[in-house]
């Protein structure tokens, strides 16, 4: 595909990252932007950003002779896709929503479900190389429900992996809309 490589050149030409590019059934080009890491610190993607790569890619894609009805360029959201090994770096220690391509075959830790394919945890390097996840099957609490102190914690589960082995993998998007951090219980 001529016009992907025109599309990849022209984002990361005007100094952005090419995070996703989705082609709609009914016509919609969809390109997803971010800024570089490290360089830009964590600064998030504007709409003035957005609207720069939009003129540029419509005089590209004109030349190009690609088809399209609508082309939406976006920043990547609070569930942004994790699919390098980049990306990954630049979230050690971020809260993910990870989806095998296959489930695990047998339970790998006292209390986790056989078969399981979805986990929600933080990713982390792992000492041998290679990447993890670590997570507690700890019940939320609900607001108004009292714990008792004596309450055992749920034990740290922790899974290795490879990025073949995964499926998609996507910032977990939690929003606390208070403001307030949870008080520490221990």
């Amino acid at each position: 595909m001529a016009w992907m490589d025109a599309v990849t050149q022209t984002v990361t030409g005007l100094g952005y990252d090419l995070v996703e590019v989705e082609r709609s059934a009914g016509g919609t080009l969809r390109v997803t932007i971010d800024m570089p890491w490290p360089a830009a610190g964590g600064a998030p993607v504007t709409v003035e950003d957005c609207e720069r790569v939009t003129r540029q890619l419509q005089y590209v894609l004109e030349v190009e002779g690609v088809e399209y009805k609508r082309l939406e360029v976006a920043s990547p959201g609070i569930d942004r896709p994790l699919r390098h090994e980049q990306d990954f770096e630049r979230f050690v220690g971020e809260v993910v929503d990870l989806t095998l391509k296959a489930p695990i075959a047998d339970a790998a830790a006292p209390g986790m479900a056989a078969n399981r394919k979805k986990f929600r945890g933080t990713l982390e390097k792992a000492e041998a190389g290679g990447w993890q996840i670590v997570w507690s099957d700890e019940p939320e609490v609900k607001p108004g429900v009292r714990v008792s102190k004596k309450r055992e914690k749920a034990p740290l589960q922790v899974m290795g992996f490879t990025l073949d082995e995964l499926k998609e993998t996507r910032l977990a998007p939690i929003v606390d809309f208070k403001g307030k951090k949870p008080r520490n219980q221990d």
